[in-house]
């Protein structure tokens, strides 16, 4: 197959995949609503006070990182889990697509999604008066497009060896615990003192204090990127490992 019509073949799939995400109602609540319900009570609680910014300042690129673990992780995870169950993945891997494009028109979709996120997302908090560090703006698309990476593989990883109930089960819990104390919303400083040593080395709090870095002092943690890229390839590799497609 020439390299053209594979690439047609993948856009096409992650056209699909990305429809059916905006389409379902209860993904575009997680995707969207419960993030910008999030936006709007963190800029409007003491929460995020004395951290030396305004709370807008700091609650948005946190938003943003939940953003992408609600497309990547859970999005992603739950509909594989499903399309697994039902054949759909077994059938479409048989086809001229592959596995390697099916997998490839996922990330297209997780790709797609996020960015309507980002727009959205991004343009509630400019409204609220969100004023990101230029540079940070630039650093932010790596280190968004990094975390996606490795929250749809830990999805994927999930989806494909669990069985789907499980992944729905496993996943839908992931996003709240991390949610609420993984810092990826909350910085470390404002969550207990026991878990302030361990959540820089998860991939919500290393994406969270990443984008954090980024946008209100337009600089790179490397320690947060570093840790985010060994999530990032320690998952895609267990997910290529031990994913099954039936």
């Amino acid at each position: 197959m020439s390299a053209a019509r594979l690439a047609r073949r993948v856009w096409q799939q992650g056209r699909y995949e990305t429809g059916a995400m905006l389409r379902n109602g209860e993904q575009l609540i997680l995707m969207l609503v419960l993030p910008l319900l999030g936006l709007v009570g963190l800029t409007m609680t003491p929460f995020l006070d004395g951290l030396g910014a305004s709370r807008i300042d700091v609650a948005a690129p946190g938003i943003l990182a939940l953003c992408t673990m609600s497309v990547g992780f859970t999005g992603q995870g739950i509909a594989t889990g499903f399309d697994r169950r039902y054949g759909v993945l077994r059938f479409l891997s048989t086809t001229p697509l592959g596995r390697g494009g099916l997998i490839a028109g996922k990330v297209v979709a997780v790709l797609v999604v996020l960015a309507v996120q980002v727009v959205v997302v991004g343009g509630v908090a400019l409204a609220l008066g969100w004023r990101p560090a230029p540079s940070g703006v630039l650093l932010g698309i790596p280190l968004l497009a990094l975390g996606a990476a490795a929250f749809t593989a830990l999805g994927l990883l999930i989806a494909g060896t669990a069985r789907p109930e499980a992944t729905l089960a496993v996943t839908n819990l992931v996003w709240i615990l991390l949610g609420v104390f993984g810092g990826i919303v909350l910085p470390a400083t404002r969550l207990p003192a026991a878990l302030e040593p361990v959540v820089g080395f998860l991939p919500s709090g290393a994406l969270g204090e990443a984008l954090r870095a980024a946008s209100l002092e337009g600089t790179l943690n490397l320690p947060a990127a570093a840790v985010l890229a060994i999530w990032a390839a320690v998952a895609g590799t267990a997910a290529t490992r031990w994913f099954r497609w039936s």
